[in-house]
């Protein structure tokens, strides 16, 4: 069954789109006391005489608890002597800068691109969460979808700053690592400004159609994810993405692109530890995957 491209779209933008819950969410970590859960993600490294390469698979935000920065992983970052993530960290209100600059309609309103039953079941959804129906107008399709996607993350208690990202990046900041990234905010933005109108009103009324399924599917892919198991979340993110476009804007393009920057990282000594989102490390067409078609292995360490 298909999912909707909404819950991939969210997905990938979490890296560049901070969280927002509706102001009457409450958030499970407000009002129950947090247990911590083990969890064993997927860890592989590309090495070579002089050079070792980490490749971890992240979730962008999480809830609290979950205790995943140790044994392997623990080791193979306290290893490398740089850490390269997605994008570059910036604070929230930064990033929330440059996704306005980006995201802003010029002469028209959001509502007026919609049809009218769109529109209607729109309304409908930001008055259940207590959102004005003006407050997304300014915004292009593409980012008042992507605004809805995220929501269920922090109404499910998911926060960046529990992200994998965001606890690698205090540990490398504390213990003096150098700390860089094979894309820009910018770059990941665009790749959604891009798409063509029709498609970002799809995606926007699919947002609004699946706004309840969205907790759901998140629990699944933390689940998957913090078992390690790169083929259930193929299956559940990769195998969703049935628009070849944008299967190769958002993936298959990237991969290749990290996949270059790796084989070009050999050819300097140390370790290095790569975080990037764990769709980009499962299913065909992985960063792997294009690896070995290059004729450089990479091996399972967690």
């Amino acid at each position: 069954m298909k999912h909707s491209i909404r819950n991939l779209l969210a997905a990938f933008a979490l890296a560049a789109i901070p969280l927002a819950a509706p102001a009457w969410a409450e958030t499970p970590a407000a009002t129950t006391a947090v247990t911590e859960r083990h969890l064993k993600p997927a860890l592989w490294k590309v090495a070579d005489a002089d050079t070792t390469i980490y490749l971890f698979g992240t979730i962008h935000a999480l809830p609290k608890g979950l205790v995943w920065l140790d044994g392997p992983v623990a080791s193979a970052l306290a290893e490398s002597g740089e850490l390269v993530t997605e994008i570059p960290d910036a604070p929230a209100a930064q990033q929330q800068q440059t996704v306005r600059a980006i995201g802003l309609l010029q002469g028209e309103t959001l509502r007026s691109l919609m049809s009218d039953a769109d529109r209607a079941a729109y309304e409908a959804l930001l008055a259940r969460l207590r959102i004005p129906a003006e407050a997304f107008d300014p915004l292009e399709p593409w980012l008042a979808g992507i605004t809805l996607g995220v929501m269920p993350y922090a109404m499910a208690g998911y926060g960046a700053d529990d992200g994998v990202e965001a606890v690698l990046r205090k540990v490398a900041l504390a213990k003096g690592k150098k700390q860089g990234a094979l894309e820009t905010v910018e770059f990941q933005l665009g790749l959604f400004d891009k798409l063509p109108r029709e498609a970002q009103l799809k995606f926007l009324g699919e947002a609004v159609r699946d706004f309840d399924k969205g907790s759901a599917i998140i629990g699944t892919m933390t689940e998957d994810w913090g078992k390690g198991d790169s083929d259930a979340l193929a299956r559940l993110l990769n195998d969703e993405m049935d628009d070849p476009d944008l299967a190769e804007a958002l993936l298959y393009q990237r991969n290749r692109n990290w996949a270059a920057w790796i084989r070009k990282r050999l050819d300097q000594p140390g370790a290095v530890f790569v975080a990037v989102g764990a769709g980009h490390l499962a299913g065909a067409g992985s960063v792997q995957d294009v690896l070995k078609a290059q004729g450089i292995a990479t091996s399972r360490v967690q």
